[in-house]
């Protein structure tokens, strides 16, 4: 009895102890959770990442599905931000390119109005001064065996170049008038507009080739005349080469007819299709110009292209008023009506010119100051051909830096200006003496005020040191050697403080033995701006990357204006 007793009761305190480890194991499992709890709980937020919210873990778990609700989304969308000047450069590069286009219509024009009055001063040229130059010529040609001055040259080299051009302008101009324009209108008109716009587009490809080759055929004529007679002789002859000269003159003078009679048959047509399209024609240019890689040089040769173009164009337009003027026996009231024609034309020029050049810009990291390098280009042209042993006249200067030659377009003037004005009398003739003196007024007033301007442009681009140096002395049959040394003006030549003073002085010709002093300053030699030879900088920020040029402005000529070659 007493044993079962005291079994009972170690059985009992079994159980006891049994129940309390468990309770002592459901309190040690209670207080792990609660510990992780707290740890989970305690566990810092993660960060945005793409604009989503990671929560935290606890949350995660408890989250329910209204949570992800559209509004909630929509919330987000409409109260996200971001901060544009964490790339600050970047949008000070934007805005800089917005003022550049802002500031190319205005810089633009200001190179096309000067590149203008260039071609007009050359044009007015032929008019003007080159008939008394060459009759001038002619009187010292006649008179010379009277004065009885052996050893020296009948004629200087320019007075020989000038009776050449008059002679050229005078057979042409004769040559003309076998030329029909009434046969050659109607012959156009009965075109249907699509063969016009294809002829026009042929027109305008054929006068850059023609412009492109035409000077190289007048410096062949010019140089064969005045070379020196003691090398050897390299070339076909003289005559020739003026027969050469004569026929392109001739050729060129009927394409400019051919394009203004076009152009005439568009402004007369009733529907006015013709021109629209013509007019389209200069938007597609932009098409082909806009999306090209384009360096500052190339930028150059479009822009002397595009000066060609608009005054070509102008002296278009005043062919084609002469021409209907003419027909509708001079009545102001038709003026009028072609008036707005006229307005339209020069509209779109200017218009594609802007755009143009805008977005070549714009896609090319070119900035607006460059045009103000062509223009100071221009003017170094102007400046040097005025120089007491300058090597070139300006007109040439103009044809070769532009591609304008001013001979053909002078040509179809003159024959389209005496076939539609009628001189009688001698009132008549007072009056033509008059508009001639006049032209020469405007001639000279516009080669004063250019020179000005152009030495003005020169002092400003630091480029009055290149109007005095002197290039090497070269043997007879040796190239010049383009080097890099650079040589210091003699006391006889003028510095700067006399630039005027060398500009109106004569040039004076020496003799073959001593080496010529001669302001080696056009095309082939010189920079055009002092930071011409910069180099590729790079620079933090939103400062732009500047390329260096590959080559000199003033190495830019008509050679490469026809097709934009990208070098």
């Amino acid at each position: 009895m007493a044993d079962t007793v005291g079994s009972g009761l170690e059985e009992g305190k079994e159980t006891g102890t049994e129940t309390e480890d468990k309770e002592k194991e459901k309190q040690k499992t209670r207080h792990t959770i609660k510990t992780v709890s707290e740890k989970l709980s305690s566990t810092p937020e993660i960060t945005e990442t793409l604009g989503f919210y990671e929560r935290k873990v606890n949350r995660e778990r408890k989250r329910s599905l209204s949570d992800l609700s559209l509004l909630r989304f929509i919330s987000a969308e409409l109260t996200r931000g971001y901060f544009l000047e964490h790339n600050e450069a970047k949008y000070t590069e934007r805005r800089e390119r917005v003022y550049t286009c802002m500031r190319i219509p205005r810089e633009l024009e200001k190179l096309m109005l000067f590149g203008f009055f260039l071609c007009l001063d050359a044009f007015l040229y032929v008019f003007t001064l080159l008939p008394l130059r060459a009759i001038l010529a002619l009187i010292r040609l006649i008179t010379f065996p009277c004065c009885g001055l052996n050893g020296t040259r009948p004629l200087q080299p320019a007075q020989v170049c000038d009776v050449l051009k008059g002679f050229i302008m005078v057979i042409c101009y004769f040559m003309m008038h076998y030329v029909d324009y009434s046969m050659m209108y109607h012959l156009i008109r009965g075109q249907s507009v699509i063969k016009l716009y294809i002829i026009y587009n042929m027109l305008e490809v054929a006068d850059r080739l023609f412009s492109s080759f035409g000077q190289d055929i007048l410096d062949a004529l010019y140089w064969t005349a005045t070379e020196p007679k003691e090398k050897k002789r390299a070339h076909i002859g003289l005559i020739p080469h003026f027969f050469m000269a004569v026929l392109y003159v001739f050729l060129h003078a009927i394409l400019i007819m051919v394009q203004a009679t076009t152009l005439n048959v568009a402004f007369n047509s009733h529907n006015k299709s013709l021109l629209t399209i013509m007019m389209s024609n200069n938007f597609v240019e932009i098409k082909g110009s806009v999306f090209k890689k384009f360096e500052k040089n190339n930028l150059f040769q479009m822009s002397n292209s595009d000066i060609k173009e608009r005054f070509t164009s102008y002296v278009l337009l005043l062919i084609v008023c002469l021409r209907n003027m003419e027909q509708f026996s001079w009545n102001p009231d038709h003026l009028w009506v072609l008036f707005p024609d006229v307005c339209m034309v020069i509209a779109s020029e200017i218009v594609v010119d802007v755009v143009k050049h805008a977005f070549i810009t714009k896609f090319n990291d070119i900035t607006a100051d460059v045009y103000s390098e062509y223009r100071a280009s221009l003017a170094f042209d102007l400046v040097s051909s005025r120089q007491k042993n300058a090597y070139t006249d300006y007109s040439d200067s103009v044809s070769r830096r532009m591609g304008f030659i001013p001979l053909p377009l002078a040509v179809i003037l003159t024959r389209v200006v005496t076939s539609s004005v009628k001189v009688q009398g001698s009132l008549a003739f007072v009056c033509v003496l008059l508009f001639y003196l006049g032209l020469i007024t405007l001639k000279v007033l516009n080669s004063i005020v250019l020179l000005g301007k152009s030495c003005l442009y020169v002092k400003e681009a630091k480029m009055e040191e290149k109007l005095i140096q002197t290039p090497p002395a070269t043997t007879p049959g040796k190239p010049s050697n383009k080097s890099k040394n650079k040589f210091r003006a003699p006391p006889g030549i003028p510095t700067n403080n006399s630039l005027s003073a060398s500009i109106t002085s004569q040039p004076v010709h020496q003799s073959e033995s001593t080496s010529p002093l001669l302001p080696n300053s056009n095309s082939d030699q010189f920079l055009t701006t002092p930071d011409a030879e910069e180099k590729d900088i790079t620079q933090d920020g939103s400062e732009l990357k500047h390329r260096a040029s590959k080559k000199d402005l003033l190495d830019i000529d008509r050679f490469t204006i026809c097709g934009n070659r990208i070098d």
